[in-house]
């Protein structure tokens, strides 16, 4: 194979990625350095075979695709992919998508698990009890939803008797999770409990290492704390907990000091 032919194969996968999840991945953003595979030196001379019309119709048709991705899609329309998706089972057993809520480039994005019984019913993020606290939780490091936040879920539909959403759900989903993050270009990212900090930082470590620091997720300050729900079923965790929250402030201050 040529390298010609292989820079037109991963500029296929390239389009074909970002029509699919709305943006240009990482690992999509820079052209990998071809080279031509060794052939037979009898085989040197031989002419490239032509291209067939349908493949070279395939590679040309996609520049919409390509267009868009190079200045990626508004939240609006990425939210209404959300609201189409079938990709796992869950949208089998959903009343609503929850695609998510706030204010577009936020200086932070509050990022959840996924959808409890309420968030269904509504098709809006944390607006149950654990909701209500997050928002006194927020208020508390001057952040509101309506002013300069977005909530978002790693995945985007209720999983069945508020289960943990399974891995396989997280997968299908978080591509949604990461356009938004490209889309959002948050400040800083505060995950609300161990699924989402796990999922972000691709780790299997415990809440209790993961809570009180600051990580990076491409760039992006982030930190970990409890989520309300654990708050609620037990109060010892509101201490450290806004110690937590007190730590992103400071940070959330540095940055905007810059």
């Amino acid at each position: 194979m040529t390298k010609t032919d292989k820079e037109e194969i991963f500029n296929l996968l390239k389009t074909a990625d970002a029509y699919a999840n709305g943006y240009v991945r990482p690992q999509f953003a820079q052209m990998p350095s071809f080279e031509d595979d060794k052939i037979e030196k009898e085989a040197e001379t031989q002419a490239p075979a032509p291209v067939p019309a349908q493949v070279q119709t395939q590679a040309e048709t996609p520049t919409q695709a390509e267009t868009q991705a190079s200045h990626g899609i508004t939240l609006e329309e990425l939210n209404a992919k959300i609201l189409r998706c079938t990709r796992c089972d869950l949208a089998r057993t959903r009343n609503n998508v929850v695609p998510g809520q706030g204010v577009e480039n936020p200086d932070v994005l509050v990022i959840g698990e996924g959808p409890g019984y309420d968030e269904d019913m509504q098709g809006l993020p944390f607006v149950g009890k654990a909701g209500m606290l997050l928002d006194k939780m927020l208020a508390a490091i001057q952040l509101d939803r309506n002013k300069n936040c977005y909530i978002a879920n790693v995945v985007k539909c209720r999983p069945p008797q508020n289960r943990d959403p399974m891995p396989e759900e997280q997968a299908a989903c978080f591509s949604f999770l990461e356009a938004q993050i490209h889309i959002l270009k948050p400040k800083m990212i505060l995950c609300m409990g161990r699924i989402s900090g796990h999922k972000l930082l691709n780790t299997e470590q415990s809440l209790r290492n993961l809570r009180g620091q600051i990580h990076d997720y491409n760039g992006i300050p982030l930190m970990v704390t409890y989520h309300p729900s654990a708050l609620l079923r037990n109060e010892e965790l509101k201490r450290p907990a806004w110690e937590d929250l007190k730590l992103f402030r400071k940070e959330l201050d540095k940055i905007n000091q810059k």
